[in-house]
């Protein structure tokens, strides 16, 4: 318990003095105000959740006000932003316990009540890795043209990418989302552990998943990070037909931040390697890599190389004002990644 709360300190420290911490929770939607309040008035995780439950209650207080007045887009928008503000209380805990799950408790609950104002067919689903129960959602658009298999950061869960999910929703797409082991519910409920292997089956079940719910659609990867990095593994399954990786992980023994490497020490079995991109992947897959030339993870020679060995279909986008993950431009990586899956 004293290490996770180190690591807590080390977190929340981090937030002081890096503007690339923000990067991912500004791009995800949260307000600048709050992010300047966390900066300003954080000393602690009891300020950490203070400032962020009083900014959900007062998003769940705007979203019930919409709904009386039949304001349903509205309504949906405030669920989700008070849902975002509990998620980043939960993820503050880096190790699991009634604290971090009784906030994602709340995270979850209210994307439920957004979930039940959609247009779309949004479902929960299940999945079994290793005897682990993975539980994930999908989301269904009228008149589908396919199906995008959405793979997180290791250090993220399905909640975080619901605006991916949304966005590919809206332009024609299923939309498939699991928490693999050591992400989300797999781990704050279930306790389940990334290692490789676990995480190699997890992808092919959610593959399969996924092949079985929709037979008739086209099946497409998409990942961030991490994410990209199983994507592009996933592409040689051979009912993918297209994948998307933005800021994949190439290398191993990359040289993450101290706060970052004792977070994920909780997440992952010790001495496994679940993360980095294998050698002896195959490269005759359609692949369309996104890249931030101001990404301090991943080199831009890396994502260079690896695009010329791609013997398919290949496509190279890269933003020269975007760090890890290309955050602020989601809405442009959407457009893209959905003309990719369609071409």
């Amino acid at each position: 318990m004293h290490y996770a709360n180190q690591t807590i300190e080390k977190t929340i420290s981090m937030g002081y003095v890096s503007e690339s911490f923000w990067d991912r929770w500004l791009g995800s939607g949260l307000p600048k105000p709050t992010v300047y309040e966390l900066r300003q008035r954080v000393n602690g995780i009891e300020d950490w959740m203070e400032v962020l439950h009083s900014y959900a209650d007062m998003f769940e207080q705007l979203a019930l006000k919409m709904q009386r007045q039949h304001l349903i887009s509205e309504a949906e928008y405030f669920y989700r932003h008070a849902a975002m503000n509990y998620y980043l209380i939960q993820w503050m805990f880096p190790y699991t316990g009634t604290d971090k799950q009784m906030w994602y408790e709340y995270c979850r609950d209210l994307n439920m009540e957004a979930d039940n104002l959609t247009a779309d067919m949004i479902s929960e689903a299940e999945i079994q890795v290793q005897g682990n129960q993975c539980r994930g959602r999908v989301r269904i658009p009228k008149h589908p043209r396919g199906c995008v298999i959405l793979l997180n950061p290791i250090d993220s869960a399905k909640e975080e990418s619901i605006k991916f999910e949304t966005g590919f929703a809206r332009e024609g797409f299923v939309t498939v989302s699991f928490d693999g082991p050591g992400q989300g519910e797999t781990y704050v409920f279930n306790r389940c552990l990334a290692t490789r292997r676990g995480w190699e089956l997890f992808v092919e079940e959610v593959i399969e998943f996924a092949a079985q719910q929709f037979p008739e659609l086209p099946l497409h990867l998409f990942g961030i990070s991490f994410g990209g990095s199983w994507a592009i593994e996933g592409g040689s399954h051979p009912r993918i037909g297209r994948v998307a990786a933005v800021s994949p992980v190439l290398e191993s023994g990359i040289a993450l931040p101290d706060y970052f490497k004792e977070r994920l020490s909780h997440v992952i079995v010790e001495g496994e390697e679940p993360l980095a991109l294998k050698e002896n992947i195959r490269r005759d897959r359609p692949m369309l890599l996104i890249h931030g030339r101001m990404d301090e993870w991943v080199r831009d020679e890396e994502i260079r190389s690896l695009y010329r060995t791609i013997t398919a279909d290949r496509l190279l986008i890269e933003y020269p004002d975007e760090r890890h993950g290309c955050s602020f431009r989601m809405d442009d990586i959407i457009r893209a990644a959905s003309d990719w899956y369609a071409s």
